[in-house]
């Protein structure tokens, strides 16, 4: 794609092997998705990496829960992770978010600078990744789930909460 998309990919992603795979260079490999309302499922099915594919086949998938839960499942890891090569392309296995905001440029009034503001990453450590393996992330509760500016400000939670009557919440 183009700049920002590359930049966008790099910072925002639910990856559960993100590495060089031609899913292109079988056709046995696919890549299929479900989703049936409580669960949306990904599943990279008999992938190879691109120029490496005497190392065998990879088979791993991604399920995103409604509920906020995720599942990374890896069923065939031929090689170990640590061994890919991020040459061509990165290696990477986690969650990461970011959002883009458009500055007015300084040196040019009617052109706009964008920034890409990463805020939350979380990183497997791949040594961990093997075949039947599976890797779950759980929500933890936010303010926003808080109905009342009692239970809000009595809250456990980890972080300042604050009670904005404005918008109740």
């Amino acid at each position: 794609g183009d700049v920002i998309h590359r930049m966008l990919t790099a910072t925002q992603y639910v990856a559960p092997l993100m590495a060089n795979f031609n899913p292109s260079y079988s056709r046995n490999s696919t890549v299929q998705y479900l989703d049936n309302g409580t669960v949306f499922v990904v599943q990279w099915d008999k992938v190879y990496l691109q120029g490496k594919e005497d190392m065998g086949s990879f088979t791993f998938q991604a399920a995103l829960h409604s509920t906020g839960r995720i599942v990374f499942g890896y069923k065939e890891v031929p090689v170990p992770v640590l061994q890919i090569s991020a040459t061509q392309h990165p290696v990477k296995a986690g969650l990461s978010d970011a959002f883009m905001i458009l500055n007015p440029s300084p040196d040019v009034p009617e052109s706009r600078r964008r920034t890409i503001y990463e805020y939350h990453r979380v990183e497997l450590d791949t040594s961990k990744i093997t075949n039947m393996s599976a890797v779950e992330f759980t929500p933890l509760p936010t303010c926003l789930q808080h109905q009342s500016c009692e239970m809000c400000v009595t809250s456990e939670l980890t972080f300042n909460c604050s009670w904005c009557h404005v918008l109740q919440r």
